[in-house]
């Protein structure tokens, strides 16, 4: 007799990766304030743009010194500009463990064919900071968005460093404390932790990163938009609200409301404080159940934004087909959308937790997922 569902859904299902749950009691009334039909060449539009990067910085503590622009293509645009505009000029260590540090190396390694040491860790794992030679330019995810691991800290890495480093922390930023002194690079997105729309990115450079791109050019052409200097200094307009391309308005005011209300929830440290416990309710209910498990293998790298877990149940036949039915079945009811594992990562579920998460969703998830697993493991053994 298949187990009666629990009689609560979450309020809001969406526990996607990205584009990420928007922001609690979020309006499209909200976005009243866009300038729709302005040129972002305006000075309305130039200002809301301005406000994004000075919201950001405010937000997310980055040094005054520090340049934050925004930029085409979402984390994946911020990632590639860096990496085409800034490696080449010394040896490079491209560090990966889940699939969007994997396509980093193949960019560097066969479009680039730059000279890099690869190291690299599996699904669950992470690399060892500490055997990391930071005299070189070193490009890695701050948080793995596909495999639920993220870099507890930034001590291994040295203030003295020789080369740069270039971090992709588009799961990462609003959630988790990045130590701006220990990064060069900084990339993300606003689809992820704050929920916004999708296609923009922000490039964040050190001075350490200003001083390569106007000191060193690059073997290879660079498409234009991908161009940061301009007669071998950088072009400051980026970085204060002149874009490369056009932006949408729409998507500027949806990130602007965003970080509004980031602000009223208490800033940077309640966001991640948020995150925590969206993650906590995760963690704790693996503790408590025997058939599924964090696929973090070390609690101090477990994420608190894309927590990945795995069934582990020995009942299972079929891993990959299992976790898709679960996920399929959570949807099917309006439980959960979009929380199976990411295609290249191992047979399982994928939960976002950042912090426009409620945890009374999270709570109320956890129920249903003990559902659907004793569900399917019941279809699965009446068929075998």
């Amino acid at each position: 007799m298949a187990t009666k569902h629990p009689a609560t859904r979450p309020a809001n299902p969406r526990f996607s990766s990205g584009p990420c749950a928007k922001i609690p009691q979020y309006s499209l009334d909200m976005l009243a304030d866009a300038p729709l039909g302005r040129s972002h060449r305006a000075k309305v539009g130039k200002d809301k743009l301005k406000a994004a990067i000075e919201g950001t910085r405010e937000i997310l503590g980055i040094p005054a010194d520090y340049k934050i622009g925004i930029v085409p293509a979402s984390d994946t645009g911020a990632v590639e500009m860096a990496m085409w505009s800034m490696l080449g000029a010394r040896k490079a260590t491209m560090v990966a463990w889940e699939s969007f540090g994997a396509g980093w190396v193949t960019d560097v390694v066969k479009q680039l064919k730059i000279d890099a040491e690869v190291k690299t860790a599996d699904y669950g794992e992470i690399v060892d900071f500490a055997e990391i030679d930071f005299d070189t330019d070193v490009v890695f995810t701050w948080n793995g968005t596909t495999s639920g691991v993220r870099v507890p800290n930034g001590d291994a890495i040295p203030a003295d460093r020789e080369g740069l480093t270039i971090c992709d922390a588009t799961s990462a930023a609003f959630a988790q404390d990045l130590p701006w002194d220990k990064l060069d690079v900084t990339t993300f997105s606003w689809q992820k932790v704050m929920g916004g729309e999708a296609a923009h990115g922000m490039l964040i450079l050190s001075p350490r990163a200003v001083e390569r791109l106007e000191s060193y050019t690059p073997a290879w052409p660079l498409p234009k938009i991908f161009r940061l200097t301009k007669g071998g200094k950088l072009i400051d307009g980026i970085f204060t609200g002149a874009t490369i391309n056009t932006p949408s308005m729409l998507a500027v005011e949806d990130y602007l409301v965003a970080l509004e209300w980031a602000r009223k929830v208490g800033g940077l440290p309640e966001l991640m404080k948020r995150a925590d416990t969206n993650a906590k309710v995760l963690w704790d209910f693996c503790d408590r159940n025997d058939w599924i498990a964090n696929l973090a293998v070390d609690p101090a790298t477990r994420s608190n934004t894309s927590v990945c877990l795995k069934f582990t149940d020995d009942r299972i036949q079929d891993g990959a087909a299992f976790a898709k039915a679960v996920a399929k079945k959570l949807e099917d009811y309006n439980a959960a959308y979009d929380v199976g594992a990411y295609r290249d990562a191992p047979a399982g579920l994928r939960v976002w937790c950042g912090a426009t998460v409620e945890a009374s969703d999270v709570e109320a998830l956890t129920l249903w997922l003990k559902w659907a697993f004793e569900d399917v493991l019941e279809a699965q053994t009446a068929t075998a």
